[in-house]
């Protein structure tokens, strides 16, 4: 097992791993858009939002050795249902021609009161 860390992407806030792989996967763990320089919460809508996630993930994947190509299962989690379509929008723009299983779930809450929090599985083999 080998723990991923890179300062491109923010710091744990929490007794977790930004990744671990194992077997040729990379568990990334869920991140909520906070700022890697600040450590703080981005400003802004939730487009903005899920675009500041989706960077985070990017650079822990790359810090892992792969990219959102390899990505074959998302967990999207909301705070509100009714962020969906705005979420799907910007995770469009990720993934648009390749497309991992995906859960999509609403929850009471997100650390930090976050409005979206994603985690992905990637397969350092596997490539779209």
């Amino acid at each position: 097992m080998k723990i991923i860390q890179t300062d491109a992407a923010p710091k744990a806030i929490g007794p977790y791993s930004q990744a671990v792989e194992v077997n040729g996967f990379v568990f990334v763990s869920g991140q909520i858009p906070l700022d890697p320089e600040t450590g703080q919460l981005v400003d802004g809508d939730i487009k903005n939002q899920t675009r500041r996630v989706f960077e985070n993930i990017k650079a822990i994947l790359a810090a892992a050795g792969c990219d959102l190509s390899n990505v074959v299962k998302v967990t999207v989690f909301t705070d509100d249902i009714s962020n969906f379509s705005a979420i799907n929008e910007v995770y469009s723009e990720y993934f648009s021609t390749h497309k991992p299983a995906r859960s999509f779930v609403e929850v009471s809450a997100l650390p930090r009161n976050a409005h979206v929090e994603i985690e992905v599985i990637a397969a350092k083999g596997a490539k779209t």
